[in-house]
């Protein structure tokens, strides 16, 4: 393959294969497992590809080649010490540690930076090298931070994608790295940059805005290379970096990654693997529950602590063996690196200890194993777990969890997950713990184990319909989609142009979208309140709900699978009194700020930089509305509301000119400008990502949401084609349908009322 060029490059820390070295001295490359693996096998199909990786063996690199596959490799090549500087010493003793919420303390060395900065700039030349005209790259996770711009500088035609497959840190923590601005600045050389979850994009932002100095808007981060230096005196200004250069505008966005569910419950489903899970469950002498943990030997997945617990069931007499055992498999992990070393100690320390005090003759307590195994064996155990233990203290993704739930087509077994993974957020219906919660998770624990039948599989069931919906393949497309929006949008989910009639769609238009929703498994109604359910009023309290508005919202809730929400710019308490407080509905507050969906949640809470800006913020709000008496200040928990409902048209403009020059002056909060309203956030929040958060909270697969004013627009914009949306009157809109007013509004949402029910009677 020498020479070759491509347009399309994935680049990643590994190769996806392994060198296989047979007794008789032959050798192979096999394909690596994997979900990353397994999603660009989809993405590839239809390119010309080329991986960029290092083959897994320090010296030179091998030859560039093709796998059995046909996917083209450009392998990269690593000395011992660069091994041991850039991979086990920066990327995994000062990235992880600091990424992962400083579980174990960090370790900072230049000698291990200049090497990381070394081998990023490898990378970088490898991939310039096999790059077509105008080519894709996709470069994946932490070790990489730096390729994205170093690609960019050699390369400035091609199109660069970075997805970080572990979590982005609080810029508290990210801070404490002496080369916070090289990582940031790198990696904003990509066009897109996506990550598991909404708090990692919302972490990345916040760390851009207050050490580069970038504007935010939405998911797009704007940054004026130099710029930091202009303000900040302690920042080094590196060779060749010039504030008058182009700005640099990057969108970034949460797209969670998955697993390959149809291949493994394929996988489950054989009848090898079947027979094997059987063996298994034999070979541990037939016990009434299986547990099972299946992680790498790493100090986040929280094997310490779900070891206490289950030693403290087998203390209290809640469990005991013979009738229940744990099976852990603790996949071997930079055992060359001291954390590590000092983890498997402590790990195999506790299960000897347990095994000691609670296991008897003929049975084991923990059946512990420091090995990996293949996919095959991996299902037959999922199979023959009655319940999966996925407790990290901090984890990006978890895609054990997935592979648990892919493999389980039965229904049975039962997931216990980690809140502080990722896949807490989309796997709503595991038995969710807090690690850190001892006597919690012994709680779940036991939940897991002897809750009624049916009710476990209606979890599983749920679950599956999820990872199913959501799968690798999925993931890699609304990846590819994602990063194909212009940058110049707020938001990262669509790409439908911004004008449409303004006219009311036509009713048969409308009614067949309807039809459809209705006919989903699980949907999520939800709308705006100003403007959408009660007309405008001079003195906002004043607002009420047009007649019908609040009943039908309430009959829609009380229909089965049915979620129905009032997301609002309001905040939560004026919301609940307007809304008369009804029990039966969703209320979202402050643009996504104050969710109400969990009696838990509390909602976005401020960074010390964040209210710092607040508390500036009131300042300089105040004095704008003190010269305009008719104006009127709404204080909510991450923002400032300038309302202007009254004023002369002129005077109006006047203040919203002046309010968005105060960003100027600002660099930690954003303004939006809506019907008689200018809003000051500090917080990164929004309709759209509320939405999703809420659907993704109820398991819903489908949204309909209406409203009619700017920061619905922007959640519009979020929302995927196979949703409803609905703009309320006149004015330019993204929204696929629109009608007329807020009586118009009742009458469509009565039609849906009536769709629904017939549709979950059938």
């Amino acid at each position: 393959m020498s020479n070759k060029q491509a347009d399309f490059i994935i680049a990643a820390n590994r190769l996806p294969v392994d060198r296989i070295v047979h007794p008789d001295g032959t050798q192979e490359w096999r394909t690596s497992p994997g979900g990353l693996v397994t999603a660009m096998e989809s993405v590839m199909q239809d390119r010309t590809g080329v991986w960029v990786g290092w083959a897994g063996e320090a010296g030179e690199a091998p030859e560039p080649f093709t796998t059995e596959g046909g996917l083209d490799v450009q392998p990269v090549s690593l000395s011992e010490r660069e091994f041991r500087d850039y991979y086990e010493g920066f990327s995994n003793e000062t990235l992880w540690p600091i990424y992962h919420d400083v579980i174990v303390e960090p370790t900072f060395h230049r000698r291990w930076w200049a090497s990381y900065r070394t081998v990023n700039e490898r990378f970088a030349r490898a991939i310039a090298e096999v790059a077509a005209q105008r080519a894709t790259v996709w470069i994946h996770d932490y070790q990489l931070q730096l390729v994205p711009a170093l690609v960019r500088e050699l390369r400035p035609d091609v199109r660069i994608g970075f997805f970080n497959h572990i979590p982005f840190p609080p810029v508290e923590l990210f801070a404490q790295l002496p080369w916070r601005r090289h990582l940031l600045r790198g990696l904003l050389g990509a066009d897109f940059v996506g990550f598991q979850r909404t708090t990692d994009a919302g972490n990345f932002t916040r760390a851009c805005r207050q050490l580069l100095g970038t504007s935010n808007k939405g998911d797009v981060v704007t940054y004026q290379p130099g710029s930091e230096y202009a303000h900040n005196k302690t920042a080094t200004n590196p060779s060749g970096v010039l504030a008058d250069e182009d700005p640099r505008v990057v969108r970034c966005a949460a797209v969670p990654i998955s697993v390959d569910f149809t291949g493994l419950e394929a996988l489950a489903k054989t009848p090898a693997v079947k027979a094997r899970a059987k063996e298994i469950r034999t070979s541990l002498g037939n016990p009434e529950t299986v547990l099972l943990g299946v992680d790498r030997l790493d100090y986040t997945k929280g094997i310490r602590h779900r070891m206490r617990a289950l030693t403290e069931l087998f203390q209290d007499g809640e469990i005991t063996t013979p009738s229940t055992t744990m099976v852990q498999i603790a996949t071997p992990s930079r055992e060359r690196v001291a954390a590590y070393r000092e983890l498997r100690t402590q790990v195999e320390s506790l299960v000897g200890r347990i095994n000691g005090d609670h296991a008897g003759l003929g049975s084991t307590a923990v059946h512990y194993l420091h090995q990996s195994y293949p996919r095959e064996e991996m299902a037959a155990l999922f199979l023959a777990a009655d319940a999966l233990l996925v407790t990290p203290l901090r984890d990006g993704m978890n895609l054990v969890a997935k592979e648990y739930v892919a493999c389980r087509h039965d229904l049975g077994g039962a997931l216990v997950l980690s809140e502080f993974a990722g896949a807490a957020q989309e796997l709503t219906q595991a038995y969710t713990v807090n690690p850190h919660d001892i006597v919690g998770m012994k709680q779940n624990i036991l939940r897991a184990i002897n809750d009624d039948p049916q009710d476990r599989r209606a979890r599983m069931r749920s679950l599956r319909r999820r990872v199913r919906a959501h799968d690798v393949h999925s993931w890699a497309h609304r990846y590819l989609a994602a990063w194909q929006q212009p940058p110049k949008s707020l938001s990262a989910c669509d790409t439908r142009p911004w004008s449409r009639p303004m006219t009311p769609s036509a009713p048969a238009v409308l009614l067949t979208a309807l039809r459809a929703f209705a006919d989903q498994p699980h949907v999520l109604v939800a709308v705006d309140f100003d403007g959408t359910l009660a007309p405008f009023t001079d003195q906002p309290m004043d607002a009420r709900a047009v007649p019908g508005a609040l009943e039908v919202l309430i009959d829609l809730s009380a229909l089965p699978q049915t979620t129905v929400a009032v997301v609002s710019g309001r905040d939560l308490a004026s919301l609940r009194i307007l809304t008369g407080h009804p029990d039966d509905l969703v209320l979202v507050g402050s643009h996504g700020a104050e969710p109400s969906w969990d009696s838990t949640a509390e909602g976005h809470r401020l960074t010390s930089a964040e209210q710092n800006a607040l508390n500036a913020l009131d300042n300089d709000v105040e004095e704008l509305r003190s010269q305009h008496p008719l104006a009127r200040i709404e204080e909510k928990p991450s923002a400032r509301v300038l309302h202007t409902r009254g004023l002369a048209e002129a005077l109006a403009a006047d203040i919203n000119a002046a309010g968005m020059a105060l960003a100027d002056r600002h660099e930690h909060f954003t303004v939006t400008a809506g019907k008689d309203v200018l809003e000051f956030a500090v917080a990164n929040v929004g309709k759209g990502p509320a939405l999703l958060d809420l659907a993704q909270e109820v398991n819903a697969g489908a949204i309909l949401f209406a409203g009619d004013d700017t920061t619905d627009e922007l959640a519009f914009e979020c929302l995927s084609a196979d949703d409803v949306t609905v703009k309320v009157g006149l004015g330019e809109t993204k929204a696929l349908y629109r009608v007329g007013n807020e009586l118009a509004v009742v009458e469509m949402l009565q039609e849906l009322l009536t769709l629904r029910h017939q549709s979950v009677a059938r």
